[in-house]
């Protein structure tokens, strides 16, 4: 898997995930709701530990940016 995700992606994705976890844990959010956006925060952290998101591979999304080339230093 090449990875597809950028650091503050990542960072995102985690903070989202802990925020629907202090929301469940402190009962603002019950039921179904709270069931369907703990499967996404599970989602959120491993894609985010991972680095890779299946979703951005289909929509062709790469926030992991480009790497540069090395530079000739003119050094020879």
């Amino acid at each position: 898997m090449k990875k597809n995700m950028h650091t503050i992606d990542r960072l995102l994705r985690i903070l989202i995930a802990a925020a629907i976890v202090i929301l469940y844990l402190t009962h603002v959010i019950g039921g179904t709701l709270a069931t369907v956006l703990l499967i996404v925060s599970i989602i959120f952290i491993a894609t985010s530990f991972a680095g890779f998101c299946p979703l951005y591979t289909v929509f062709r999304i790469n926030t992991a940016g480009k790497h540069k080339p090395e530079q000739a230093t003119g050094k020879n």
